[in-house]
């Protein structure tokens, strides 16, 4: 009974995952969103005049079987043209999830301008994505077999499943993707909104089938409270996702001591908790640890998801005798 009920899951997760005329939001989400806003929000790129290189990845649901992975490599720089503040940035994903493999890559352009005590960035992200889907893995030849359940399904039969053509890994298919975003910053508090998959990119595996990548749009923002002991200081957030046909949010607060060490916890609607940590090793180094504990029904079948991300903040700007460094802590 329980190898018929997870046939039957195979099988429902094959047809709506791939039809015909598929849309599905794809795009990963992050528990540390407040410390990496260049993975989801191009205006952040170099958004402090830093240079930075980053690198993340997150395991989605631990204990389960194909668990989903996520990996992020980001780098932006700075310049400045006479008086003006510009940011440059790229950015690598590496996303698994069920049957399908998301690898895109994007490049940053960011325009910098002071208003007020802060700084808005009006950003732009051009680039591709490369989505794989595993024919190979899929086997509705057993469920075909259940015939004491009156089912029966060849995926010979089934042009919503893509032929699996001459690749051992499946099919690919690449598309190319832009986004647009805006980002505030000043010492006390911060705000982002970005839009993904403005373009609505249609990934075309053969003639017959195709998925259509659904823009996703991101409002986040958070403030920096100083207690009176200013060794201590407590950082809000929140970030609101949506493609309009369903959305989710994450509510976090983090205490920060001495502008090194970071603990504190979040909440994400769609049913999890967050425990974040953070540390800056030396200078500049800064390494950023979240578990995930599920708080719905998948925690009887996980035990949970682990993020952790190594960031580097480096100044380039500054004439090089200095030899200055910077943390980025107050991304």
């Amino acid at each position: 009974m329980k190898q018929t009920a997870k046939q039957y899951i195979v099988l429902l997760f094959v047809l709506c995952g791939c039809a015909l005329r598929s849309t599905a939001q794809t795009d990963p989400q992050i528990g540390q969103y407040m410390f990496l806003p260049s993975t989801y929000n191009p205006a952040a790129a170099a958004e402090d005049d830093l240079m930075h290189i980053v690198g993340m990845h997150r395991l989605h649901t631990t204990g389960m079987s194909d668990m989903p992975m996520t990996t992020y490599f980001t780098v932006s720089a700075p310049f400045h043209i006479a008086n003006t503040k510009h940011g440059v940035g790229a950015r690598f994903l590496n996303d698994l999830y069920g049957l399908y493999t998301n690898q895109s890559f994007h490049v940053q352009y960011a325009y910098r301008h002071k208003i007020g005590n802060g700084v808005l960035s009006a950003g732009i992200e051009l680039g591709f994505a490369n989505i794989r889907f595993k024919v190979d893995k899929v086997n509705l030849d057993s469920i075909a077999n259940l015939e004491q359940d009156g089912f029966h399904h060849s995926q010979n039969e089934d042009p919503a499943i893509p032929a699996a053509g001459s690749g051992k890994d499946g099919v690919n298919g690449m598309s190319f993707d832009m986004a647009l975003g805006l980002y505030y910053k000043s010492p006390k508090w911060w705000a982002a909104l970005s839009y993904s998959h403005l373009n609505r990119p249609k990934v075309e595996w053969n003639d017959h089938t195709y998925m259509t990548l659904v823009g996703t749009m991101y409002a986040a923002g958070g403030y920096n409270w100083r207690m009176p002991n200013h060794d201590w200081m407590l950082r809000p957030s929140l970030m609101l996702m949506t493609d309009f046909a369903s959305w989710d949010v994450n509510l976090t607060l983090i205490a920060e001591v001495k502008q090194r060490y970071r603990f504190g916890a979040g909440y994400r609607a769609a049913g999890s908790i967050n425990f974040i940590f953070g540390v800056d090793i030396v200078s500049g180094l800064q390494l950023g640890y979240t578990y995930e504990l599920p708080a719905n029904k998948l925690i009887k079948g996980s035990f949970g998801a682990h993020e952790i991300y190594l960031a580097y903040g480096l100044d380039i700007l500054k004439p090089k005798h200095t030899n200055r460094y910077k943390s980025i802590r107050y991304l």
